[in-house]
């Protein structure tokens, strides 16, 4: 019974892979190895697919259950059975996206997938977060987040960075240092 169970586990579990993340609604991991391999997506969950390779750095797939896709690096993150979650906007601001300057690259019933740059010294218009996300950074830098009672807090991210932030947030950013370049997941 064991030896069955480690061997669903290596089925599913790519080599060279390191969990970021793990909560109630995703499973992050950052897999890479120094030539290409086939990254499994596991039986339970659908995952969405940040290629961090060389000429192919911020492409974004969705990858159904059971199957594979192959890369030298990338985050993925894999999407948890269980209903969605939105927030009602009712600060008075935007929501998160669309925002001017980002580009949807992904959208259907579980997410919607979004890149965004950000300019330095420019803030963003302050924002309200009607979902939880998923960020993958492909830029080394740090992004000062402000809400509206004036709060900063400095968030440095380097690249192939991922962490999971809670929907219900309202907040400006400002590229403080370095670049900003991510893909933002926001899950259904």
């Amino acid at each position: 019974m064991i030896m069955l169970l480690w061997l669903l586990i290596a089925a599913v579990e790519p080599p060279h892979s390191t969990v970021a993340v793990d909560n109630e609604r995703v499973v992050v991991r950052d897999v890479g190895a120094p030539t290409p391999l086939s990254i499994p997506i596991g039986p339970a969950h659908d995952a969405v697919v940040v290629f961090l390779d060389d000429g192919k750095v911020g492409e974004v797939a969705f990858a159904g259950k059971g199957s594979s896709l192959s890369a030298r690096r990338a985050i993925v993150v894999e999407l948890k059975e269980g209903p969605g979650v939105s927030f009602p906007n009712n600060s008075g601001y935007p929501n998160a996206f669309p925002r001017p300057g980002s580009e949807k690259v992904l959208e259907n019933d579980r997410v919607v997938v979004w890149d965004y740059t950000w300019t330095p010294s420019v803030a963003t218009p302050v924002h309200f977060h009607d979902k939880d996300v998923v960020v993958v950074y492909v830029a080394d830098g740090a992004l000062t987040s402000t809400t509206p009672d004036g709060q900063s807090t400095i968030n440095e991210h380097s690249f192939g960075f991922a962490k999971f932030n809670p929907g219900k947030r309202v907040h400006s950013e400002t590229l403080s240092r370095g670049s900003a370049r991510a893909i933002i997941i926001e899950l259904k």
